[in-house]
């Protein structure tokens, strides 16, 4: 699963999720380029890199803006001078039932989930395919985009929507030599996960058959072994990462 020489781009890195896949690929040997709103905080993910002994860049970026995802990759090619794997993990949550969502909360994560992994897919491939090599796109969904939730139409609408992009893109990439997966995370213990009520956390348990949470790295691990070599017959899949919780 070496990544040695390979230049890899992963949004929303600076905390959770991000932060442990962007760490996970600099360990196997890729450079890392690590994009969030927060600048300073996506600094702070490159530099813990860098004292690793590994090759990073922190970079501030909105990837709901087109010309953003744009600047990413162009910060990333003059950093690096090309990009191999992008890894699209940012994400936001606006949580309420469908009769009192605001517009604003439903457009607002469609923006960021949705179409934040369109603008930077498009991106990334323009650079991808110009170096006439093999290259991998992952895209982070949920475990509700399978399944749904209350509550959480919005997010779930997001994620369900990034499955249907993966098996699209997929299909219009593979001869070039590029696969396109979604790595389907369960219930990580994660920021956005630690205000919910105790008793949330334990019905959500209970459902779950290895009788824990997973953590940002077994989400990792598995976007690692996606982005290596010995995934390269692997291709519009949907890789379920929640200890059993849902299988489809």
């Amino acid at each position: 699963m070496s990544l040695q020489g390979k230049v890899a781009l992963i949004t929303g890195g600076s905390r959770g999720i991000g932060a442990a896949v962007a760490q996970t690929l600099a360990t196997a040997g890729a450079a890392v380029a690590v994009c969030a709103r927060n600048g300073e905080a996506a600094a702070a993910t490159a530099s813990a890199i860098a004292a690793q002994g590994g090759q990073a860049l922190g970079v501030a970026a909105d990837v709901s803006r087109a010309e953003d995802a744009e600047r990413l990759m162009k910060a990333c090619l003059e950093r690096f001078g090309r990009l191999d794997i992008l890894v699209n993990n940012a994400g936001i949550t606006r949580d309420g039932l469908v009769l009192r969502m605001k517009d604003g909360d439903w457009s607002d994560v469609l923006a960021v989930n949705l179409n934040g992994a369109f603008y930077c897919a498009r991106a990334a491939l323009r650079v991808i395919l110009k170096q006439k090599q093999s290259g991998r796109i992952i895209n982070i969904g949920s475990v509700v985009g399978s399944m749904g939730n209350a509550g959480q139409a919005n997010y779930v609408t997001s994620k369900a929507g990034l499955i249907g992009l993966t098996k699209a893109l997929a299909r219009e990439v593979a001869a070039r030599g590029v696969t396109v997966n979604l790595v389907a995370p369960g219930f990580i213990e994660t920021d956005m996960t630690a205000n919910l009520s105790d008793a949330v956390k334990e019905t959500y348990r209970g459902q779950i058959p290895l009788g824990r949470f997973g953590t940002a790295a077994d989400v990792a691990a598995a976007v690692a072994f996606l982005a290596s070599d010995g995934a390269a017959y692997i291709t519009g899949q949907v890789i379920h990462v929640n200890g059993g919780m849902w299988s489809s």
